[in-house]
């Protein structure tokens, strides 16, 4: 056993990040070796912070934050778990009342080496694609190369043999002894392995080292990656471990904790020294034994909470089967593998579905972080904990569905919060179809707190000390310096979201501005949906929106006057996206109406004779006229023969085949419920039906493209009755025919024998089952004679 006699220099302890086996001996080394100072791999600006680990509030996985005074954005992170070897020896550190520094090279430096990092990682892809040389050498894996050396494929399963199911055994120090050895050997062939900057850091540490032993002498304990370990024991000059050092580049820096999470610490989220499993690693630190048997345990445990049959004999069976494969395969203990195999084979039947659940929420795991409110921060991030608190919105690592009801104060208050924050470029929350109600008055958010949010947050403290200011004064930013029109009014309806009145008038300002020069009709077009949107928010937010009513209003004339000419001599594309425009608008201008703006008539009714305009000139492509058409047909402004009429004209046969086509396209295609109009109207169907078997060979090949696209998005159903209606033949016993009205699919006067079937339901959705009864004992509503309610024959009105 190595005794304090035997070692001469400071307790040097290489460790792996985040690895709890290296936890486990760090704990028993200090307990062992009791130093007087324990020194960590870690920005020495971060010394003042480290008392805060003692407090209540803190709870890892945490991380320190260093950004860029001037520029927040330039970030860097040094998470910490649990299971970090150096959040181990912190605690010990306060615990004993030992002093803990960081003696890694200052944040200052590592900030300002981000730039030429990017740099050289432009040059290293460029050399991938053959445009320049790479000059640095390959980088190594240590833990990689040992393991190969070792016999392993597998670097993972190498480390977790020899460390993690591995006991410190009576010597504490032994390990690292070890561990110190295999990486001076690295070192001697591999040199820096590729990391040349690791020799910079080296010299830092040595100097942070030896101005440690002067003031605690060599009861110093130094906890760091074992990569390290040979370099900080190597014997140096003062002079030329400086020397390293001269010349360095720095910034002004500011530092922090931060809440992280388990799902950042894997190594899919990049973090350099990430981990596969941490979840998994987090339980091998916690369980004090049978770790296996425990860890299946859990796995049961939430399996059962997903409805899935789980009992105690499944757990037995599968920790055998864990034991027996480790057994087989040469492993002191089963690892992750092992139990992994043997809960797809006992507890998932061989699926990997609810595999995957197991590695989502145990193996990697959603847990996040705490860090306690005297933590510095910038005042933008003090202000949104502080609403946070009272709004009752816990930043949480899991993602979750928030419903808000904007009717209720405290909803209202966190959709302004999510809405201020989307944007500072904070997206804390995205927006999400609501499975319920589809009024203004509800909205669906997908909540889900990522610690790189910090970081944005930092960023967008230069706007402001709060949320509201800061965001106010970024949409007055962004106003002016938005591209094109369509980005102001995106930018007006989030501020109306986000309730920002002092924003508002700069933004509509900017607006008013670009929509007065803007000439372009797709620009308008594409502007107006937003903007009326934006409208409908006054009732539900108590917001003034008489001022976009009148941009609104005006946008939509200037649309009316320029679109007939702007639809001339377009090509395929340029025509679907005109109609894109045209369905657009059409839609705006229902939710607009004739109540946008005095002075500007009826909206809807010049809208439509714009449409009627475009529907009969030659000189627009077909697809715009067949969408002109459909849309005045939905309107009622088009009878059912005039629009037979149309559609006979363009499928005649001296109208070219690509051109009828393309009309079909916009009349029954695009998702607008056209495959339903032909089930119900055979005549129309008719008319393509006879078309399209009198469309020359030579030409068909060019039409079909287009009629797929048409007739595909159909629903299956209704594919299948078109097809049947076909076979059968328009007119004949079985089809939707016409029985005397003269209009194909309709009768000439409603069924109420037929409606009168579908009363109850209708009642029932309309909560009219509970009538009252009137002062002679019957319903106040119901006819004696007939037993019809009085509100049926509206009923019926609405069921048919």
């Amino acid at each position: 056993m190595t005794t304090e006699a035997d070692r001469t220099g400071p307790l040097l302890l290489g460790v792996r990040h985040h690895g709890p086996g290296s936890a486990r001996a760090v704990r028993a080394a200090l307990d062992a070796a009791k130093p007087r100072a324990v020194l960590i791999e870690g920005p020495p600006e971060a010394d003042t912070l480290i008392p805060l680990a003692a407090e209540e509030d803190m709870r890892p996985p945490v991380a320190l934050l260093a950004h860029a005074v001037d520029e927040p954005g330039r970030s860097a992170f040094w998470p910490l778990a649990e299971f970090s070897p150096e959040w181990v020896a912190i605690r010990w550190a306060l615990d004993q009342g030992v002093p803990a520094r960081f003696i890694d090279l200052p944040a200052t430096h590592t900030l300002a080496w981000e730039k030429e990092n990017n740099k050289e990682q432009e040059t290293a892809e460029q050399a991938e694609d053959g445009e320049a040389e790479p000059d640095a050498q390959v980088r190594i894996d240590p833990l990689a190369v040992l393991a190969d050396a070792a016999g392993y494929d597998d670097a993972e399963r190498w480390w977790e043999d020899v460390v993690e199911h591995r006991g410190t055994g009576a010597d504490p120090l032994a390990p690292f002894a070890v561990l110190a050895e295999a990486m001076a050997a690295l070192r001697e062939v591999y040199g820096s392995g590729g990391h040349d900057r690791d020799l910079v850091r080296e010299a830092y540490m040595r100097l942070q080292i030896r101005a440690a032993r002067k003031e605690f002498g060599d009861a110093v304990a130094v906890v760091c990656g074992a990569w390290h370990v040979p370099a900080l024991a190597e014997r140096t000059t003062v002079a030329a471990d400086r020397a390293r050092l001269k010349g360095l580049p720095k910034v002004k820096a500011d530092m922090t904790w931060v809440p992280w999470t388990h799902r950042r610490l894997a190594r899919a989220s990049g973090y350099g020294a990430g981990i596969d499993s941490p979840g998994w690693y987090g339980h091998l630190f916690r369980a004090p034994d049978r770790p296996v048997e425990r860890w299946l345990t859990e796995v049961a445990g939430l399996l059962r909470e997903e409805d899935r049959i789980v009992s105690s004999a499944h757990v037995i069976e599968a920790v055998r089967l864990a034991e027996t494969l480790a057994a087989m395969r040469g492993r002191p203990l089963p690892g992750l593998g092992e139990t992994t195999d043997a809960v797809r084979a006992v507890m998932c039947d061989g699926s990997d579905v609810p595999l995957a659940l197991v590695h989502d929420r145990l193996v990697v795991g959603d847990v996040l972080g705490e860090v306690p409110a005297g933590a510095p921060a910038v005042p933008l991030q003090r202000d949104l904990d502080r609403i946070q608190r009272r709004l009752r919105l816990k930043p949480e690592a899991l993602e979750r569905e928030l419903e808000l009801d904007l009717r209720k104060e405290t909803d209202a208050a966190r959709s302004r919060l999510l809405h201020r924050l989307r944007l500072l470029g904070v997206p804390w929350g995205e927006p999400a179809a609501s499975r319920g109600s589809t009024g203004t008055f509800r909205e669906t958010w997908r909540l889900r707190w990522e610690p790189e949010l910090s970081v944005r947050i930092a960023e967008a403290g230069v706007w402001g000390t709060t949320v509201l200011a800061a965001a106010t004064a970024k949409s007055e930013a962004d106003a002016v310096s938005a591209p094109g029109l369509a980005d102001v009014t995106a930018l007006a309806e989030r501020c109306l979201l986000a309730e920002l009145p002092d924003a508002l008038p700069t933004v509509m300002k900017v607006l008013a501005d670009r929509a007065a020069l803007d000439t372009d009709v797709g620009h308008l077009a594409q502007a107006l949906p937003a903007l009326v949107r934006s409208l409908r928010y006054g009732d539900v937010r108590g917001t003034d929106t008489g001022a976009l009513a009148e941009v609104a209003a005006g946008l939509a004339e200037r649309i009316f006057v320029g679109l007939p000419p702007a639809c001339a001599g377009l090509d395929a594309d340029a025509a679907e996206e005109i109609r894109r425009h045209v369905d657009a608008v059409h839609g705006a201008v229902g939710l607009l109406g004739d109540t946008a703006a005095p002075g500007h008539g009826d909206l809807r009714a010049r809208w439509q004779k714009v449409l009627k305009v475009l529907s009969v000139r030659d000189t627009v492509p077909g697809v715009i006229r067949g969408r002109a058409v459909r849309l005045l047909l939905d309107e009622g402004e088009l009878a059912q023969d005039e629009t037979a009429r149309l559609m006979g004209l363009v499928l005649s046969p001296g109208t070219p085949p690509g051109d009828a086509a393309a009309w079909i396209e916009g009349f029954v295609g695009g998702g607008s419920g056209g495959g339903m109009l032909l089930v119900h109207d055979e005549r129309l169907l008719g008319l393509v039906d006879a078309w399209l078997t009198g469309v020359p060979a030579d030409a068909f090949t060019d039409v079909l493209p287009l009629l797929r696209r048409t007739f595909s998005a159909y629903e299956p159903g209704v594919r299948r009755t078109l097809g049947e209606l076909v076979r059968r033949g328009p007119g004949q016993p079985g089809g939707a025919t016409a029985t005397g009205s003269g209009v194909p699919g309709f009768a000439a006067e409603p069924d109420l024998a037929r409606a009168d079937a579908v009363l109850p339901a209708v009642r029932l959705l309309l909560g009219l089952d509970g009538a009252e009864p009137g002062p002679d004992g019957a319903d106040s509503g119901r006819d004696a004679d007939s037993g019809r309610d009085a509100k049926d024959d509206e009923l019926t009105g609405v069921a048919r």
